[in-house]
């Protein structure tokens, strides 16, 4: 890879054309650098912002090489990019992250085994391959517990909860009988999660934790600050250093953690090597945002400071609270973002808000 940093000017091309596509092409703007999105949904809300598209499928070979002869790097703004495209892709420039990251991430059971090479502590787990292996991981592992596919499974999908022994056929149904791992609970005060940057000459940043809430396995609420004590954040901040550093990674991290009851013990849960839901609050709440933050890294630029100048909330509008933009536009103080997504559907990030309030 390059050592130079690209000058304003460059384009950095974005595989993906989410959400989190859409507020990278904004982020690179900032700074003067374009953005090319190669997605395969020509209506995908991040081509509306970006200075370039390509609409084509990820095995695609002859539009990839044109994609790649267009742009300056490549980076990803979902887990899920197909590992021959990043392979095929690197031949010809740069991709950050790297295509080690995009290995162990995309299999849990390859995360959670790489994790606990490092000697982090994880959610006790097991490699399903077949029913009998389930229920031998049940009795192992015992009940409850959540059997999950290895791949592709996100926002509570490719999931199902076991609560007794006699529930593992029904689970594996569930699943359509992919390769899966079980995974026992955790009991834990909190989740929280940790926006962590890495750049080229490997210098990390890592912002404060935000405290997380779920429903219905989406993402409801990230606030920081987390509310647990300095030693905890230290703590949460360390560990995901550790694995940006063990990646060789480039680019901004999601790194979610449970926080166990009474004790600085933490558990991580997952990582995400892109930018994170659980980061949108960087926006306002920082000077460098972690969408502005990845686009340096990408780029070889210096990383910009994590520095928190505020408290944040950050609430996500999960399908038809899209509907109320009227009322929360009219609020003062409030940082509303709106996806530029067409139907509301049930389970659909359609946008969030984001608070702000004196820095504690």
């Amino acid at each position: 890879m390059p050592d130079t940093p690209l000058a304003p000017g460059s384009t950095i091309g974005i595989l993906g054309g989410g959400q989190l596509g859409r507020m990278l092409a904004m982020a690179a703007a900032r700074l003067g650098l374009k953005t090319h999105i190669y997605c395969p949904d020509t209506d995908c809300t991040a081509a509306q912002v970006a200075d370039a598209a390509t609409f084509a499928g990820y095995e695609d070979e002859d539009a990839l090489a044109a994609f790649a002869a267009a742009v300056d790097v490549v980076t990803y703004e979902f887990e899920n990019v197909p590992m021959a495209t990043a392979t095929l892709l690197a031949q010809d420039v740069p991709v950050r992250p790297g295509a080690k990251a995009l290995g162990v991430s995309q299999d849990r059971l390859t995360e959670k085994n790489f994790l606990r090479g490092l000697g982090i502590d994880t959610a006790p787990f097991a490699d399903v391959a077949n029913l009998q292996d389930l229920e031998q991981a049940i009795a192992t592992i015992g009940c409850p517990a959540i059997l999950k596919t290895r791949r592709l499974g996100y926002d509570g999908k490719g999931q199902a909860r076991i609560n007794a022994p006699g529930d593992a056929q029904a689970a594996w149904n569930a699943v359509a009988s992919q390769p899966s791992i079980l995974e026992g609970f955790v009991d834990f005060e909190a989740e929280i999660s940790v926006i962590v940057a890495r750049a080229t000459d490997g210098t990390v940043a890592a912002y404060d934790p935000a405290r997380n809430a779920h429903a219905n396995h989406i993402l409801s609420v990230s606030a920081v600050p987390s509310g647990f004590a300095a030693s905890v954040e230290a703590r949460a901040r360390a560990l995901a250093e550790q694995v940006v550093a063990e990646l060789d990674y480039v680019g901004v991290m999601g790194v979610e953690m449970f926080v166990r009851p009474g004790s600085n013990d933490l558990v991580v849960n997952e990582f995400a090597p892109r930018v994170h839901n659980s980061g949108h609050w960087t926006i306002e709440a920082c000077v460098i945002s972690q969408f502005e933050q990845h686009m340096r890294a990408v780029a070889g630029w210096p990383l910009g400071s994590p520095h928190r100048h505020s408290d944040a909330e950050m609430t996500n509008l999960i399908g038809d609270d899209v509907n109320d933009w009227h009322r929360l536009a009219a609020i003062p103080g409030n940082g509303l973002h709106l996806y530029g997504k067409g139907d509301a559907r049930p389970g659909r990030k359609m946008g969030h808000v984001t608070r702000l309030s004196p820095r504690r």
